[in-house]
């Protein structure tokens, strides 16, 4: 399921502890059912929307609460509403559920463009920034990030640029011990000094990606965002090409909060991608449909909407997948 890069081809020869492990080990959960159970809240108030006898001015302002308490925002719910009356009405639909039909198909089409692909192979070494606020589970992603990077084969160095969180350093540290990687830190380092060394350090030893932990920042620290924004220049010294990419980890559970710290966190960095995290139950999931909507207007001026390439729904490793649309909309909307 993690699409974005290529396993290593495992070896064909199992010996019988292996085989004998492998029989008692607990049934994986697919990963469509783990991310259906993340959206079950949402997903059981869509769908007794669509209980009812007939399609009528009632179910339209049913739908509308249900998609604003999923956290879509006012401007995605009037958007998905509009949209949604429009075809009905074009195609006169009788059946409530062909309804929820149609919503999952306008859902789909607003999500589409959100789904994205890192090309590893186009620098080396490939340089990732990661930001968020403190507390959206950055370094947790950052290390997840790294375990599925170096399964697939590619040689991965860490910086611990975090330097604001105590035991941030540690966290990441231990992430780096699980997954056999080199990480760059100092014990009262420069957060910008960190990541130039790392990029430096990357160069000279080969390897394929460098993974820069910065500080959790609240976008209304200008001070702190500044310091972002020299990390982000420190690397460009280091490697005039970097970073190739720069992420905002958010938080699934921060509802419309989510959206302003894009707003906020782009402006200041340009960023490339998102990861969205916590997806597990407690989660609207609603607030991706609002990042969506904001990343048309996004493609206006910039050319391009703000993909999410992964998102997560627990602590485990595989909880961290690649975002893709239609597994979304099948899990809000089945």
């Amino acid at each position: 399921m993690f699409s974005l890069f290529k396993k290593k081809d495992l070896p064909a020869a199992k010996d019988k502890a292996q085989v004998q492990a492998q029989a008692q080990a607990p049934v994986a959960v697919p990963w469509i059912q783990r991310l259906a159970q993340g959206l079950k809240k949402t997903s059981s108030n869509l769908s007794q929307v669509f209980g009812g006898a007939q399609i009528d001015e009632a179910l339209f302002e049913h739908l509308e609460e249900a998609l604003l308490m999923s956290d879509a925002g006012v401007k995605a719910t009037a958007y998905l509403l509009k949209d949604l009356q429009v075809q009905v009405k074009k195609k006169g639909l009788t059946d409530p559920n062909e309804v929820k039909a149609l919503l999952r198909e306008s859902l789909y089409h607003l999500l589409k463009p959100l789904e994205g692909h890192m090309d590893l192979s186009k620098e080396r070494p490939f340089v990732i920034m990661v930001a968020g606020v403190n507390g959206a589970g950055k370094t947790t992603s950052i290390g997840k990030l790294t375990r599925h990077l170096s399964d697939s084969g590619a040689s991965v160095l860490l910086a611990a640029a975090d330097t604001f969180r105590a035991a941030a350093k540690e966290q990441l540290q231990s992430w780096a011990t699980q997954s056999e990687v080199e990480i760059i830190s100092q014990a009262e380092g420069d957060p910008a000094a960190v990541s130039f060394d790392a990029v430096s350090a990357a160069k000279a030893r080969g390897r394929d990606v460098v993974l820069i932990d910065t500080a959790g920042r609240l976008p209304t620290q200008l001070h702190l965002m500044q310091e972002l924004q020299k990390i982000k220049r420190v690397i460009q010294k280091a490697q005039s090409s970097a970073p190739h990419e720069t992420l905002l980890v958010i938080d699934g559970n921060t509802g419309q909060n989510a959206l302003m710290q894009v707003k906020a966190f782009d402006e200041a960095l340009d960023l490339t991608g998102l990861i969205v995290t916590k997806l597990d139950g407690t989660a609207k999931g609603g607030a991706i449909a609002a990042i969506a909507l904001w990343g048309l207007e996004r493609a206006l001026t910039k050319g391009r909407a703000l993909p999410v390439y992964f998102i997560g729904v627990g602590e485990k490793l595989e909880d961290l997948q690649a975002f893709n649309a239609e597994e979304f909309c099948d899990a809000l909307l089945s």
